[in-house]
């Protein structure tokens, strides 16, 4: 997640100047010394990119990345704002989560940070009213979208970093401040990422683990979420969020019989990935209503393809 001072050094060069590590620290108020490591993260990071001067002097200059042009905008459409002063890691991740009226437990839960910690990182944004609250929810003001539009690109550049450095073929499917759902391109990748701690295979993947073995038409998708249990829940989710065809509809119901999830509790975890319409509706031939189908989100199997889907992989 961009600091800071990187951030401040992104505000020193927003207008497109370049700079060398001297003026910067003289704009920014950070030592030079200090200064050299911060560019050397944002170098790395292709946040910026460099030339050399007379006697090899270092001169640096925002770079076509993302994060940069999401700052810009940020700072162009609001630079009455001094946004180094109001914006930190903590803030950033908690921001990515205000798409929406949200309840800060809620937040707090999905970072495992207390309830105080998402008061704090809000703090900065709440006294210069660019919250719009809604007892006991919050959310973001339409007017401030840019800042959710940064907030987003700086935790999508941490995901793909990450991943990039065991997979480069790796691509961003899905993911939040801690978690991240993957796509990779090549077998050399997807061995990689199975070898790598905190990484797990999901999707029609992760189906074998539940006595589900299907053919897999290219690579599996990849789940990062440290410190925590990928549940078949979570799999089902990530199925229907790569593809909403018959197949992976019929399958995720087959998971769903196997192993008797809960439809409140899929339906929980489908909220965070906006599949909630979808779970709902996998519920309703697995209740035995095969007939409503106007309006649905998906299209679901009928009846007879299902029962022979079930009798050909044993659920009961």
């Amino acid at each position: 997640m961009i600091t800071k001072a990187g951030l401040a050094v992104l505000d020193a060069l927003s207008t497109g100047r370049e700079a060398t590590p001297e003026e910067l620290a003289a704009d920014t108020g950070y030592s030079r010394e200090y200064l050299y490591d911060v560019l050397d993260e944002l170098l790395a990071a292709g946040l910026l990119s460099e030339t050399r001067g007379p006697s090899n002097q270092r001169r640096v200059r925002i770079a076509e990345h993302p994060v940069a042009e999401a700052y810009r905008t940020l700072q162009s459409e609001f630079s009455h704002v001094d946004w180094t002063e109001l914006l930190s890691p903590a803030t950033l991740r908690v921001c990515w989560y205000l798409d929406r009226p949200r309840h800060i437990a809620d937040i707090a839960d999905r970072l495992g940070i207390t309830r105080q910690g998402v008061h704090s990182a809000l703090s900065p944004l709440k006294h210069r009213a660019l919250l719009s609250r809604s007892d006991p929810k919050y959310t973001l003001r339409d007017e401030v979208s840019p800042l959710l539009a940064f907030a987003r690109a700086t935790v999508e550049h941490e995901h793909r970093a990450r991943v990039r450095e065991i997979a480069p073929s790796a691509t961003i499917a899905w993911c939040d401040p801690k978690r991240s759902l993957v796509r990779v391109q090549t077998a050399e990748d997807a061995d990689a990422l199975q070898a790598a701690p905190d990484w797990e295979m999901t999707g029609l993947g992760r189906f074998a683990a539940y006595g589900l073995q299907f053919f897999l038409a290219g690579e599996p998708p990849f789940w990062y979420a440290p410190d925590e249990e990928l549940t078949p829940a979570e799999a089902v989710c990530h199925t229907l969020l790569l593809g909403s065809g018959s197949r992976r509809v019929s399958y995720s119901m087959l998971l769903i019989e196997t192993q008797d999830i809960d439809q409140e509790a899929l339906i929980e975890t489908a909220r965070w990935y906006d599949l909630e319409p979808t779970v709902d509706a996998l519920y309703r031939p697995l209740q035995g209503d095969y007939d409503r189908t106007d309006d649905l989100p998906v299209i679901l199997p009928k009846k007879d393809e299902y029962m022979a889907l079930k009798e050909q992989y044993g659920v009961s």
